[in-house]
């Protein structure tokens, strides 16, 4: 038997009333969450057109083969096997065993409005498709349960000179890496409380008439408590390495995580806010690294530093439900621009007064000293009063679409579907 998947009703609604305008198919992104017994479905949206596609294309009669891998894998960030291979490459977490690796495919028939569910093991590129249940919902988004924290983070990361190949993206990656892994092993209260982990996330919350828990609009709050490595079989000790310059991340880091009300495991919870934390500082570095590389910024003297400002987040709701989805901004960016971005992205009317902006104050320090440091070190420094502004333009702006790879990550961005007449 095959998977089920819950869909929230406006999503067949949205299916029903995309316009083909002359083109063969539609693609575009499902968001939702898997989980062990069902997945769950409560957005659709389209893979807007690139900026420089020609009208002639536009409106051409093309086949399935001719759509835009590249393009498409920008808003999806999910497109099967060739999407999941290159999100692997980004991610500071790895899958477990427990976790269900099964994506799905839809096709809509704009005809006849039948729909076509299959589904794929992303972790098996030879695996064949298999049928998968598809039924509607009502009111299925408002059921969800969020879980938020702040975390402060110190990031020393040091650019070796013995990976002068590496491109600076690679070496902070690999610079964070251990720091993910205090993130994987911290302890987490949840409402002040440790709780054991298979437990049931709402246990002792009050019953509702028909049996259910009232889990509408709640919230959790989540300490993150990063453990002390006292124990001789942890040792940790400081390695000096020659480097070519350093990077060191500061600041207040707003996560936010949402699972759905069907019998959630604490291990659930925490585990979706665990790869928020590592999904959005790993984000803020690739946004901000990589226009420092395209704007090639000129190397400084010795021992001098730059400060520049990492993205804010800014969260929006995902219409008629409670939950959120995130894009990054920052300060010289307007509201009435991170509106139409997430227009753009998700297809669906946004207002300006949805906008929820984290007040968050980030930095990344960029040192080119040609001195020995510590890798284990943190520099105390403190950043200028103003921070060197930089021309800095957003990913998402030069590739619309980048909000599935930001969504939070209790979101699983991992459902696609095309959409395509007879």
């Amino acid at each position: 038997m095959g998977r089920t998947y819950i869909v929230e009703e406006t999503v067949g609604q949205y299916l029903s009333n995309i316009s083909l305008q002359g083109k063969a198919f539609v693609s575009g992104l499902l968001i939702g969450q898997c989980s062990s017994q069902k997945d769950y479905v409560i957005l659709a949206t389209r893979t807007p057109p690139k900026e420089e596609q020609d009208e002639s294309s536009k409106h051409s009669k093309a086949k399935l083969d001719n759509l835009d891998e590249e393009w498409a894998t920008e808003h999806a960030n999910q497109l099967v096997f060739a999407v999941e291979k290159s999100m692997n490459k980004k991610r500071l977490w790895n899958f477990t065993d427990e976790e269900v690796s099964e994506r799905v495919t839809l096709h809509f028939c704009s005809s006849t409005k039948k729909t076509f569910c299959r589904t794929y093991d992303i972790h098996n590129p030879k695996s064949s498709a298999k049928p998968a249940d598809w039924k509607y919902q009502n009111g299925l988004s408002a059921s969800w349960l969020s879980l938020e924290c702040t975390v402060y983070i110190n990031i020393h990361v040091p650019l070796s000179t013995t990976s002068v190949s590496y491109t600076l993206e690679k070496n902070t990656k690999n610079g964070l890496i251990h720091w993910a892994k205090q993130i994987e092993n911290s302890i987490y209260l949840i409402n002040g409380q440790v709780k054991d982990e298979d437990c049931d996330l709402l246990e002792g919350q009050k019953k509702s008439s028909r049996g259910n828990t009232q889990a509408i609009n709640h919230s959790f709050d989540v300490r993150v408590l990063t453990q002390l490595l006292l124990n001789s079989d942890h040792r940790s000790t400081a390695t000096v390495q020659i480097c070519s310059g350093s990077v060191n991340l500061k600041g207040a880091v707003k996560c936010r995580a949402y699972i759905h009300s069907n019998k959630p495991k604490v291990k659930d919870a925490v585990q979706a806010m665990k790869r928020d934390i590592l999904n959005t500082v790993a984000d803020r570095c690739e946004i901000l690294f990589e226009d420092l590389l395209l704007n090639e910024i000129p190397e400084k003297k010795d021992s001098e530093k730059e400060f520049h400002i990492l993205p804010h987040r800014v969260f929006v709701p995902i219409p008629g439900s409670t939950v959120m989805l995130c894009d990054y901004k920052f300060g010289d960016e307007s509201a009435e621009e991170i509106r139409d971005h997430f227009i753009e992205m998700l297809d669906h009317m946004i207002q300006i007064e949805d906008l929820e902006i984290a007040e968050e104050i980030n930095t990344a320090c960029v040192s080119s000293s040609m001195n020995t440091e510590a890798s284990l070190d943190n520099t105390d420094d403190e950043p200028p009063k103003q921070p060197i502004k930089t021309t800095i333009v957003l990913k998402i702006q030069q590739n619309i679409g980048v909000i599935a790879a930001f969504a939070v990550a209790a979101l699983a961005a991992g459902i696609s579907f095309h959409y395509f007449s007879d």
